[in-house]
Order: C-alpha cells, then structure tokens, then sequence
C-alpha cells in the first residue's frame, strides 16, 4: 500500500467530517449495551467507494477514534472495538465494490445477508435478559419493539437496492459481509471489555451478561447498514456528477452474465 498526498487529504477531510457527523448524533443517540445508534457511518462509506479500501479504512478508523475520544474519552476501549472494526468495515466495503462479482458470488452474499437478518429477528427475542433495562435504558417491550423496527428497515433497505439497483448490488454484498464483520469485532470486545473494566464510576457500570454478544451484533448491523445503503448510492452520484474523473476510479467491475 503507497499512499499518496491526495489520498492523505481525503484521510483527513473524511475523518473530521466522520468524527463531526458521529459527536453530533451522539446528542439525539440511543445505547445499547454501550454501543451507540450511529447515523454517521456513511460517510466513510461514501469515500470507501470514491477512493477505494484503504482510504475509506484509515479514515473511518481515525474518524471514529476522535469521536470516541470526544464521547467516552476511553482509548483502549476505541482502539480496541471501534477503530478495529471500522477499519474492517470501510475497507471491505471498498474492496467489494471495486471487485469483480458474478451472480454466484452476489446470490452467495444475498444467501449471507437473508441469514444474518432471519437470525437478527429471532435472537433479541430468544436471548434478550430480563434485566436489559440496565443495559439498554428501556424496557423489554420497548427494546423488542426498537429491534423489530430497525430489522424491518434493514431488510427493506437490502431489497430495495438489491432489487431495484443493479449497479449498486456489490455495494449491498461489501456493505453486509463488511457490517457483519465489524458489528462481531464490537460484540465481542465490547463484552469482554465490559467483563475487565467495570465499575461505579466507569463507562460501564456492570458486566455485560454474555446474552448481550448477539444482542450488541444485531443492534450493531441493523442500525447502521440502512444509512450506507440509502444513502451512499445518491451521494455517490452527486460526486460522480460534480467530479467526472472520480468515476473512472469507482466504477464497480461487476459482472452481470
């Protein structure tokens, strides 16, 4: 990887506009299990397919590491569950979308996206603790009810690009392999951080009961999967639109035999 200085200003212009878009949201978010509704993420989205992984990786790691520092203030938490799976995120989206799919790869990844859905619908029912009220601010009724909602939006939003979007259908495929990707890298390390690091006066002030991994997975992947895929088609767009040359960069290399 040889990054060059354009690819270090839009580092840097999509990390501040990230960490910005993300502290603001932070005001009107709601917590899961630590875990905020974080609106923002398609912004390094849009950059991961406008400038490629490494680009849409680096920024999205260092955006949400500033955001974090603003938020919670906790590095070892950032550098651990947010900057980690971000990274991984924004860079898989990137890579996808520049790609080459064939319809055996995207019906394998349309398979993937159909099962972590299926599976996001019934576990919050299945697994969801009793004293979830600690962990999430709300009731069991109204944390099922949150759950529901954002799935219905989440498969929404992948039948809709999916369907009616062909061009954008890679972009479904690196958004869902690279959402569930990172959404376990934060149930995971967000648990287990929540396991070593808790106390009265803390960022958690209990253990995360184990109960909570797919709980933190699902809310993770259903709250932000439908502002990438809603969102980063139209602004891409936009940018091709303004910036003609920025589509000779971008232009997914899928196959449609």
């Amino acid at each position: 990887m040889k990054l060059r200085s354009i690819d270090i200003a839009v580092i840097g212009i999509c990390a501040a506009l990230y960490a910005v878009a993300g502290r603001l949201t932070d005001i009107f978010s709601i917590t899961v299990g630590g875990v905020a509704f974080y609106p923002a993420v398609f912004i390094p989205a849009v950059f991961a397919v406008l400038f490629g992984p490494w680009t849409g990786g680096i920024a999205g790691a260092i955006g949400i590491f500033i955001r974090d520092m603003l938020f919670h203030g906790d590095a070892i938490l950032s550098l651990s569950a947010g900057v980690t799976s971000n990274f991984v995120l924004f860079f898989v989206i990137g890579y996808v979308y520049r790609s080459k799919l064939g319809w055996k790869k995207l019906s394998f990844g349309l398979l993937v996206a159909s099962l972590i859905v299926a599976a996001g619908i019934l576990l919050p029912t299945v697994l969801l603790p009793t004293q979830s009220v600690i962990f999430t601010g709300l009731s069991t009724t109204d944390t099922l009810i949150l759950f529901i909602a954002l799935l219905v939006i989440s498969v929404i939003s992948i039948g809709i690009v999916t369907l009616y979007f062909r061009e954008w259908r890679s972009l479904v495929i690196g958004a869902v392999i690279g959402q569930g990707l990172g959404a376990a890298i934060i149930a995971v390390v967000v648990w287990a951080y929540s396991q070593l690091f808790f106390s009265p006066t803390g960022y958690f002030k209990a253990a995360l009961p184990s109960e909570f991994i797919p709980i933190l997975f699902v809310w993770t992947f259903a709250t932000e999967i439908p502002w990438i895929l809603l969102l980063c088609p139209s602004i891409v767009r936009i940018c091709y639109l303004a910036f003609p040359f920025l589509r000779v960069q971008s232009k997914p290399k899928e196959s449609e035999k």
